[in-house]
């Protein structure tokens, strides 16, 4: 392939509808030309047979708009021979026309074209002028062969021609009918492109419908889900509110409840039995606020309750009897539990009185504080019964009444001469102190202990008094060492159905020495059992 290099200064502009612009992507710097041209072939099938082309100036403006460089590239096909007519070399231009165009270039322009061939620039006018011939004669056929050879299509060049991704130079030597082949190529190309294009578009549409299909049946697998879950959680809300009302206490109700807080439920709660032979006593107390109406009550057997809880001994507070009723309540008494000792109120009939119901024959017994002309003892609110390890105090501790009218007598009187009472008891055996002993110690003790700081059991005064004359002085308070976390009431008061919602007291206690603390089994409520505003608690204590 014969290549001509051609510089000139022609100001003539290509017609782009006449020719075909073809620019080649690779640049070698030397011997060859720089592979960027611009080629012109007819449209005509016949023309392009024939395989002539001529070389078609364009004009390469630098930045003062003035046309500096024309280069011109031969391209030669091995179908493209014969050139023609002179006219069409006489077009061309000859070198000597380029040496004096060299000549006449300014150091700007010198330096510009330099650039452009990828070749130096530096130095001075004469040497970037040197630099450009010697860069022509390398790539300039000699004369014999100019005149003799096959005369090359001209192909007009131009570095920097829009963008270098255009098919080569060598893509037209393999080809005459490379417009109509690579054309066919791009029509096939793009047809099967639009095809796949048309195939994706099918197959997203149906993956859609099918996503579509699939997230309805998910929508609906989950609808069904959260309507299970939900009929789940209103028969659960229901099994909570039918248990709530059969078993309120098993709901935690507290005003102030701490987060590790927990209701009471002995069902669950309460440790296994001991094992068979092991020795013990079972105890409980109740404050019944009233026995002949507790027997009185249908809903109600002592029988059955014997039987269920099989106590060893059973301690009754607020009993309301007079002492001629004594005698007609033991006939009553169920068969085994054959010692029962009583203590009624002499300075007001009907009122308190305390009761220890036993099958267990005590020691001895004693009646009071036993301080001769003591007021304590009037009103029938202790019952001492001494056992072969242990010393069984039942009592209904004083009331500080409305308007805390008695609440000076309970914390300076009551408390300080029941304190030293189970003292002088502990000299010589442990004690179990059981009974209503009036006073809710914590918080955790009432429902409601923000609004009841000026009430009967849950003054401040109380208890303190209660913390110094018992829990200070070495007692144990069995519920709340077993369970110092748990939420248990054993009073609710008739007058605002405080049992129905579990807005209750701890009121009623079993203390013991700390010395047999130890051997507490179980300290338990039983707040299911109703016939009064208390329920029984028990203690289950090994001996």
């Amino acid at each position: 392939m014969n290549k001509v290099l051609q510089l000139g200064l022609q100001s003539s502009v290509i017609n782009v509808a006449k020719f075909l612009v073809v620019p080649i992507r690779s640049l070698r710097v030397g011997s060859s030309i720089v592979g960027v041209g611009v080629g012109t072939r007819s449209v005509n099938k016949r023309l392009m047979s024939n395989a002539t082309v001529k070389s078609i100036p364009f004009s390469i403006n630098n930045s003062k708009g003035k046309e500096v460089l024309k280069i011109v590239g031969a391209a030669t096909d091995q179908n493209c021979h014969q050139m023609g007519s002179d006219s069409g070399r006489a077009e061309m231009g000859t070198p000597q026309d380029d040496r004096k165009d060299i000549e006449a270039m300014t150091v700007q322009e010198l330096r510009a074209t330099l650039r452009k061939l990828g070749l130096p620039v530096k130095g001075r006018k004469q040497e970037l002028i040197s630099t450009l011939r010697l860069h022509m004669d390398s790539n300039l056929p000699d004369q014999k062969e100019t005149t003799s050879s096959t005369r090359s299509d001209s192909v007009t060049i131009k570095r920097k021609i829009r963008n270098m991704d255009e098919p080569t130079e060598d893509d037209y030597s393999n080809s005459e009918a490379y417009g109509i082949e690579h054309g066919e190529k791009r029509v096939k190309q793009s047809t099967e492109e639009n095809l796949k294009a048309k195939v994706s578009v099918k197959a997203i549409s149906k993956e859609r419908k099918s996503l579509t299909k699939t997230g309805k049946q998910q929508i609906h697998l989950k609808e069904e889900a959260l309507s299970t879950i939900s009929s789940e959680l209103l028969k659960t809300e229901e099994m909570i509110s039918s248990l709530s009302q059969s078993e309120p206490w098993t709901v935690l109700a507290h005003k102030k409840p701490q987060k590790d807080w927990k209701a009471y439920n002995p069902k669950t709660m309460r440790p296994p039995p001991l094992p068979e032979g092991t020795k013990c006593v079972k105890v409980m107390t109740w404050n019944v606020n009233g026995l002949r109406a507790l027997l009185k009550l249908e809903s109600f057997s002592a029988l059955q309750l014997a039987q269920r809880e099989n106590f060893d001994i059973l301690c009754l507070q607020e009993t309301k009897l007079q002492v001629k009723d004594v005698e007609e309540i033991k006939k009553t008494l169920i068969d085994g539990y054959d010692h029962s000792f009583w203590s009624c109120s002499v300075s007001k009939l009907g009122y308190s009185g305390t009761a220890i119901i036993s099958r267990i024959k005590p020691l001895s017994v004693r009646y009071g504080t036993g301080l001769s002309g003591s007021d304590h003892d009037m009103e029938g609110r202790i019952v001492t019964a001494e056992f072969d390890s242990f010393y069984l105090i039942n009592t209904y501790v004083p009331n500080s009444g409305d308007g805390l009218k008695r609440l000076s007598y309970r914390i300076e009187e009551w408390d300080r001469t029941l304190s030293n009472h189970i003292k002088e008891l502990e000299k010589s055996k442990p004690v179990v102190l059981t009974g209503d002993l009036n006073c809710a110690h914590e918080e955790i003790d009432i429902f409601n202990p923000a609004g009841n700081k000026r009430s009967a059991g849950f003054t401040i005064e109380e208890r303190q008094s209660f913390g110094a004359n018992f829990l200070d002085k070495g007692f144990v308070d069995t519920f709340r060492k077993q369970h110092p976390g748990v939420v248990g009431y054993t009073y609710w008061g008739y007058r605002h159905g405080g049992r129905k919602t579990n807005r209750g007291w701890r009121l009623d206690y079993f203390l013991v020495s700390e010395s047999i603390a130890a051997d507490v089994h179980d300290s338990y409520i039983l707040p299911d059992i109703n016939g009064s505003d208390h329920c029984p608690i028990g203690l289950i204590l090994k001996l």
